[in-house]
């Protein structure tokens, strides 16, 4: 045997763990981050969207009422022009007065029903034609890039940028 064997050799300790103080500190930030954000996402909700949402629900209701009142317009002159009969006008024709047989013919002033459905059909379509109807021109404002523009979308791509080179740089770096 060698004079430095050692026959019963003492248990050796496991090398101590490192410090897990990066990855705490890297939780901790992202962890902020995230609870930041949602207390930013509550407040753009409870500050900018609710306030819009009862100005859009009034505006849908005054809406909902001009188209009403267009609406009923339309059917009051619609039943207007229906109801007016065209007058002859008076001519200056003298009358001759002349005996002459007549026959009792019975005389029918109903219209026919089926020309009278038409003529309204017409009516209606030129009253539609003439009646100016309001319609909306804009788009809508609804996108994430309507509402932080274009410089807010480049500066959180920046930012999301920089988040990944961190992560990268913080797993590369050896531990102690």
């Amino acid at each position: 045997m060698y004079p430095n064997d050692q026959t019963n050799p003492e248990p050796q300790q496991p090398p101590e763990e490192s410090s897990n103080r990066t990855f705490l500190i890297v939780g901790g930030v992202l962890g902020g981050i995230v609870l930041l954000s949602v207390l930013c996402l509550a407040g753009v909700y409870f500050f900018s969207i609710m306030p819009s949402r009862n100005a859009t629900t009034a505006q849908a209701m005054t809406q909902a009422t001009q188209n009403a009142q267009v609406q009923q317009a339309l059917t009051a002159t619609s039943k207007a022009a229906s109801l007016a009969t065209p007058t002859e006008a008076p001519t200056d024709t003298p009358v001759l007065a002349e005996a002459t047989s007549t026959s009792i013919l019975q005389a029918t002033d109903t219209p026919n029903p089926v020309t009278a459905t038409v003529g309204a059909a017409f009516t209606q379509a030129a009253i539609a034609q003439l009646t100016i109807v309001p319609t909306s021109t804009a788009l809508p404002k609804t996108g994430i890039g309507d509402q932080f523009g274009a410089p807010g979308l480049v500066i959180m791509g920046m930012v999301l940028i920089a988040v990944i080179f961190l992560a990268r740089r913080l797993r590369a770096v050896p531990t102690k």
